[in-house]
This record gives structure tokens, sequence and C-alpha cells, in this order.
């Protein structure tokens, strides 16, 4: 039997998702509401005439492209690439890389504000007993998925560095996910390194291991914890935006259960 896990976000006005300075907004428009616009179509149509005098209704959404769940392209690190050439954009990326078998590493235990290593890939992905193979999509379970809708969600869980970064890339990788607000730590805990060392090689240093090598991420994953750490694929296509640097994603998770109700 099929199982489907939407490991999406909603856009939902009043939820917190975002820090200050990137809020969304949606307006709603009634059946009530548009019906002058169809009255506008057809001359003398009156209310009346339609079924419980109704339209239809419609909703204008308010966002950036980095809103709710979505896949951030390799434009969106920078505008050109260590060998001087240009990164594609989210409606230039192969859809191959969107579907795909997924790994699920859990990082819920690692404090807010890591930086993920490569060694901690490799430890977790050894406990579950998995080895990468190329164009898998790999996400990461943190402790921000838990605090998402709280205003403590943009700065909560660990993220991942530029040499974890490389080294999934190494392994055939080019899709990865995670249900924090950022691929990156987050960006109060750079930010006190950062005063600290004085070292910018450090700022969105995850996101910026995409100038060496072309790959996606997902960011503002939901329901993580639901998934095994392996054994599913996740469909995760963007929306087809001209030039754009990132597109939205319903990201799904596809199990096939046994009879035992585990995944295969």
């Amino acid at each position: 039997m099929t199982r489907y896990i939407d490991i999406s976000m909603s856009l939902e006005n009043g939820v917190p998702a975002d820090p200050p300075g990137y809020e969304f907004r949606i307006d709603y428009t009634s059946h009530q509401d548009t019906v002058p616009m169809l009255q506008r179509r057809y001359e003398g149509l009156q209310a009346d005439e339609l079924p419980n005098s109704e339209a239809f209704a419609l909703e204008t959404v308010h966002l950036s492209t980095h809103n709710g769940t979505h896949v951030d392209a390799p434009w969106h690190y920078a505008s050109v690439m260590e060998d001087g050439s240009r990164p594609r954009t989210i409606d230039e990326m192969p859809l191959d890389w969107f579907l795909r078998p997924g790994v699920k590493l859990d990082f819920r235990h690692l404090a807010d504000g890591y930086v993920v290593t490569p060694g901690d890939i490799d430890r977790e992905l050894d406990r579950i007993g998995y080895t990468l193979r190329p164009l898998d999509i790999v996400v990461v379970n943190t402790s921000a998925g838990a605090r998402f809708g709280t205003e403590a969600y943009p700065q909560s869980g660990c993220g991942v560095g530029r040499d974890a970064t490389l080294h999934l890339c190494a392994q055939g990788v080019r899709v990865v996910g995670t249900d924090a607000w950022s691929w990156d730590a987050p960006y109060a805990y750079v930010a006190q390194r950062y005063a600290r060392d004085r070292d910018a090689s450090i700022i969105w240093e995850g996101h910026k291991a995409g100038r060496h090598t072309e790959y996606c991420q997902i960011e503002k994953l939901r329901h993580l914890d639901e998934l095994p750490p392996h054994g599913f694929t996740i469909a995760c296509f963007p929306v087809k935006i001209h030039a754009a640097s990132a597109g939205w994603t319903r990201a799904v998770a596809i199990l096939d259960d046994d009879a035992d109700g585990g995944p295969r």
C-alpha cells in the first residue's frame, strides 16, 4: 500500500514561519465579492441567476520565492560559480533531480546553531545502515521542526556547513533539505561567531558551497519526524519561475508499506 506524507508547510496568515522582514500575506476574496467580476463579463447578469448568488473564491498571495516550503536554485547562492560559469536558475534545473529516493538524517539532538560536519553525516549514515547513491535526496531532521509556528523557529536547529554540504555533493547528492528555516545555521549564532572571529567565510557557508558544486536545497520542510531513515521517495518539483533563485514546492514523501505497516 502506498502512503503519502506531506512534508511541506502550509502558507497561512498569522503563523510565524520567517523572521521579521520576510512576512507574506494572503488576501481572500469571497464567492460573493467576485460577483461583480462576472457581471462585467456578462452584460445584464443578475446575482440571483447564479447558484447561491455566488461567483467564485479567489486568493491573492503576496510573498517571495523564499517564503513557504521552497527549492533554492544555485543562482540563489551567487551570480558566478567558482569556475567562472553562471549558476542555473530554478527554471533551468533538471526535473529528474526532484523525484528520487529519500534519506533522512536525524540531527534533532544537535544544539541550536551547531554546524554539521562530514563526520556527523558519516556517523549518522553508519547508524541507519545506509550508503548514499547518486541523486539521493538527503533531508535533515533538526530540532527546529518541533518549533515551527513559533517566534523561536527561525533561530532554531542546527545548520549544515560547507564541508558537510560538499561531502554530500561528492557522493552524487544534488538535492538536500531541512525542516529548519535555512540550510545554514541560524544567523544569530553565525553573527556571534563572526563578531568573535571576523571570519566572513562562515557566513552562509553551506549555501556558498553551491559555488563549487551546483546543488539545490529545500527549506522549511515539515513532519520529517514521521519518516523512516530511508526506504521512501521524495517528490519536490519546484514551480517554474523564469530566471528565479527559488520556486515553491509541495514536497511529498511516498512510502510503499508492507503488510506490517513498515516501509519496504
